[in-house]
């Protein structure tokens, strides 16, 4: 039986159907579930907009927390309709070493991670999934 239960979760609609899916096994399993969302890095033109405004960096940084917040809010909300706790947690750095030290953390037994279709980033993908098998201690579940 796994009782920590965690899922990446980005907003897109693939990882919005992984939420659904770990939020339908924890409350069959009577457990709460953890969100983790990678704060994305700014895109690179950042900097030049910075140099033409120097407030535009805090505008993009109040405008992203606001975006992660929205994403957090909602997955709480799925949680709370099904009557199962959703405990969110935002984590920055690289995409597999910040779920590696997460799921270690917070000893989770069960990653529920989001198969993306037809992507043009799917050998990006299957390698960030491919990395996460091979170095998480817990057990994966894959939702398309």
């Amino acid at each position: 039986m796994f009782t920590k239960i965690a899922v990446a979760y980005d907003g897109s609609p693939e990882s919005d159907r992984a939420l659904t899916a770990a939020i339908s096994l924890a409350k069959v399993m009577g457990v709460g579930i953890h969100t983790i969302t990678i704060l994305e890095k700014p895109p690179a033109y950042t900097a030049f907009a910075a140099v033409a405004d120097g407030s535009i960096l805090r505008t993009l940084e109040e405008d992203r927390d606001a975006y992660y917040e929205h994403l957090q809010g909602l997955a709480v909300s799925k949680g709370e309709a099904e009557r199962v706790q959703v405990v969110t947690h935002l984590e920055s750095g690289d995409t597999v070493d910040s779920i590696h030290h997460f799921v270690h953390n917070h000893q989770i037994d069960l990653l529920v991670v989001a198969l993306h279709r037809k992507s043009l980033r799917m050998s990006s993908l299957w390698s960030v999934v491919y990395s996460l098998a091979q170095e998480l201690p817990c057990n994966m579940l894959g939702v398309h």
